[in-house]
């Protein structure tokens, strides 16, 4: 992958590991990367646009800035072999609502249909956090399956998850938000979505799969993989009697010695 920029071997990289993990069958999850010119200007001409796609929706506080997104209908596993056609890097135009390509889609497709849900998030997450870069969906097995059967109430989600393993607080101290299930590719689970994003860097859209972000890569995909390693702790266990817990004590026990601060009450 030498003759790619770091950024493109990261992503490719990070997609081959979310498919390999079971995250992403078929032509399921995306992601999408934020870049400033001057990490693109190095190595594409950023004048030359091969052509202009139409969003469907105006991010007007991410003008400007590129955007490496996986495509539409296309499979994770296919990435590492030709990137050029599975993913795309463009510019948001000066009215945010068009994508200027700069490389990629070369079999003439375009980004994820998922594309104004992601730029929802990332306009959201970066007015909480400028650091971000990073938003992230796939279909983790175990926290899909936690989602028919755990309630959907935030607050007992995020708990539970936390007592799987001693991680999950340090990790995600601000919890798991949560939507009941909505019809995927529309704007308005994008926007469900972003407002979500307001409280937790972690979306579950249930019986769906999740949304995760981050500053990079893989802190976005550290985040999700802790969440699925504890909802898969539960599901081995749940409908077994617990003999012993990671109880709230312990859990502020945690919070305390990593100095994280613990979403407001989440805990008893």
């Amino acid at each position: 992958m030498n003759e790619y920029p770091q950024f493109m071997t990261d992503m490719i990289n990070t997609v081959s590991l979310m498919y390999d993990h079971g995250w992403d069958e078929r032509n399921g999850g995306n992601v999408s990367l934020l870049l400033h010119e001057d990490e693109v200007s190095p190595y594409f001409d950023t004048k030359k646009v091969i052509r202009e796609i139409p969003i469907g929706f105006a991010a007007p506080a991410l003008a400007g800035e590129y955007f490496l997104v996986t495509g539409t209908g296309k499979y994770f596993k296919n990435v590492k072999y030709d990137p050029a056609r599975n993913m795309g890097l463009f510019r948001l135009s000066a009215s945010g609502d068009t994508a200027e390509l700069i490389w990629g889609y070369s079999d003439g497709g375009r980004f994820t249909s998922e594309l104004p849900a992601h730029l929802m998030s990332h306009t959201v997450r970066r007015a909480i956090d400028p650091a971000n870069r990073v938003v992230m969906h796939c279909h983790p097995v175990n926290l899909l399956a936690m989602s028919f059967i755990h309630p959907l109430d935030e607050k007992e989600f995020s708990h539970t998850l936390w007592q799987m393993c001693t991680e999950c607080m340090v990790v995600f101290p601000d919890g798991v938000n949560v939507l009941p299930w909505m019809l995927c590719g529309t704007n308005e689970i994008g926007e469900a979505t972003a407002e979500k994003m307001k409280t937790a860097r972690l979306v579950v859209w249930a019986q769906h799969g999740i949304y995760g972000v981050g500053k990079d890569l893989d802190e976005a995909f550290g985040l999700i993989e802790t969440a699925e390693k504890a909802a898969e702790i539960y599901m081995k266990i749940e409908g077994k009697p617990w003999l012993q817990t990671i109880t709230d004590d312990d859990l502020r026990v945690i919070a305390k010695a990593f100095g994280v601060k613990i979403r407001e009450g989440f805990l008893d």
